[in-house]
């Protein structure tokens, strides 16, 4: 099996702790893990922005960059969602475009290959307990992209919930937007933080040393709304849980 971490410009930049958490986890999965230096922006600022012809070099990128490994693995719900629900999109309008199916046949290639963490755990090495610990109190937040674009479900939980030492605590009004939005917290920036302190207040009131998500994106903002407010609550990536054991805990 041939692995290739898409490891995304959030976290290459801010947050490189959690490639190198889903690389010490797969690799304690036995999983063989590349990062191929060729990869880039997935694409998701400039096609939400509107600029989608600005998008199709990254997509012929992204598909050569992840050439010929079985699968790719992204610790991004909103990345993995750009992938899977927009390329194909991006291909079908330049084709009624008349620019031919070149970017169909790119997002052909590599849609199918492309796994959000959780997935690429729960549904292809079909584990749920990854041999973690983290004894601390927990509660997660389902990402907007991760929940109704990816249909992530519960597997984020499934595995929180073997976690040695966790106490995962529900979270009141999960599903609602914590209200980053990418772009969206820049254009709409009072919307936004009134989501977040929203979001931040409910995080509270769960009583949990730690926040989690799928996303880092939205975790900076929920972290930021936190730290401004006072609070002591930690923001983890998911995947940064998960590579946590006794012997090297976070």
């Amino acid at each position: 099996m041939r692995v290739a971490l898409f490891v995304t410009c959030i976290n290459d930049a801010l947050y490189p702790r959690t490639g190198q958490a889903v690389v010490t986890l797969l690799e304690r999965l036995g999983v063989e893990v590349d990062f191929p230096e060729a990869q880039s922006c997935c694409g998701q600022p400039q096609f939400n922005t509107g600029y989608r012809h600005a998008t199709e070099p990254l997509v012929h990128r992204y598909a050569a960059a992840f050439e010929g490994y079985d699968h790719i693995v992204v610790p991004s719900g909103s990345c993995a969602a750009m992938v899977r629900e927009n390329y194909p999109r991006i291909g079908y309008k330049a084709a009624a475009e008349g620019r031919g199916g070149a970017l169909s046949a790119a997002a052909a290639r590599t849609v199918p290959r492309t796994y959000e963490l959780t997935e690429f755990l729960v549904d292809v090495l079909k584990v749920t307990d990854v041999g973690a610990c983290y004894p601390h109190t927990v509660t997660y937040h389902p990402t907007c992209h991760g929940l109704r674009m990816l249909g992530l479900g519960e597997r984020p939980r499934l595995l929180l919930e073997q976690v040695k030492g966790l106490e995962l605590r529900e979270l009141e009004g999960a599903e609602e937007c914590c209200g980053f939005g990418g772009t969206f917290a820049v254009k709409n920036a009072a919307v936004s933080s009134a989501m977040g302190a929203d979001k931040a207040r409910h995080i509270e009131a769960s009583g949990a040393e730690s926040v989690c998500t799928v996303d880092n994106s939205c975790l900076m903002h929920i972290g930021g709304t936190l730290s401004r407010a006072g609070s002591r609550v930690r923001p983890v990536h998911l995947a940064e849980i998960l590579a946590s054991t006794e012997e090297s805990p976070l």
